[in-house]
């Protein structure tokens, strides 16, 4: 008997130690599957801006999904990049007021989001060559025309990521994470709490496996060291996917030129939304003064 309840204890403690174990392991395995899924959608043409349907190959084996407002491009085309899980009709907003600007703009789908095909999210491994192929576009398109990005978190570090640099005059980086390891970090104390920092590799682990890439391949701030075009900086204060002091020391190794602008309360959401009096004259000052 006592024998038979001390292999029941033995066995009792395995499985209560695999289970803590596997637990937090599955648990990743799920929240990667989840994450890196395809963000196909249909998008509906808006109705009161001009937009012309455009599609163009990318390097990431994806046909890019397009809107080019072309009605005017007396000062230059901007290229507009969505973030994660979302797609080019986030971006109307901001196309309307560069187009009323002078502008010529592109807002796109990024491989497997919206109506761009693509068999998962790699955060910006595949999605920089989709920004390279959007400059190729425009600059046949618009040819001796100044290019412009606008990046928004995933488009941010998809614009940072490219390789070669962009060939563009001017990128505003908004909402960028340094690194993947600290956007999982930080995503992970969001959900979990402070604790949770250290379960990272969990996810972090799983990149090559879905995504073709590793941690070395998603390092935006270390990009940002090599890239001589004029770099805005926006990051709001209040931000716990991309946290202000982590934003700040990307842009402090970034290289020159470069201008850093915290947008006070704000979190990780639309900037333009949040406080349009303020983001809209930087993003057109910064325009004016570099796109020439």
């Amino acid at each position: 008997m006592i024998r038979f309840l001390q292999r029941r204890w033995r066995w009792l403690c395995v499985t209560a130690v695999a289970g803590t174990l596997l637990a937090p392991c599955a648990g990743a395995w799920i929240f990667g599957t989840l994450y890196c899924a395809p963000s196909n959608h249909p998008v509906r043409l808006p109705q009161d801006l001009a937009v012309e349907p455009v599609a163009f190959p990318s390097a990431s084996g994806a046909t890019i999904s397009g809107w080019l407002v072309a009605t005017n491009a007396s000062r230059g085309v901007v290229i507009l990049q969505h973030g994660v899980h979302s797609s080019k009709s986030s971006l109307v907003e901001r196309a309307r007021f560069l187009s009323q600007a002078g502008y010529a703009v592109l807002l796109y789908d990024f491989q497997a989001h919206g109506e761009s095909v693509g068999k998962r999210i790699t955060f910006g491994f595949l999605e920089s060559r989709d920004a390279q192929a959007a400059v190729a576009f425009v600059k046949n398109r618009f040819p001796g025309k100044p290019v412009g990005v606008v990046g928004i978190s995933l488009g941010a570090a998809a614009a940072a990521l490219a390789q070669p640099p962009l060939d563009v005059q001017a990128l505003v980086f908004e909402s960028m994470f340094p690194t993947i390891v600290d956007a999982t970090k930080d995503r992970m104390e969001i959900q979990l709490g402070p604790l949770s920092r250290w379960l990272s590799p969990l996810l972090t682990a799983q990149l090559p496996l879905r995504g073709g890439c590793g941690v070395d391949d998603l390092r935006p701030a270390v990009c940002v060291e090599k890239i001589t075009a004029p770099k805005l900086f926006l990051a709001g204060t209040r931000d716990r996917e991309t946290k202000i002091a982590e934003a700040e020391a990307m842009f402090q190794r970034a290289a020159e030129p470069k201008e850093f602008v915290p947008i006070d309360g704000a979190r990780h959401e639309d900037l333009l939304n949040f406080s349009p009096g303020q983001y809209k004259p930087l993003i057109l000052n910064f325009l004016e003064a570099h796109l020439k």
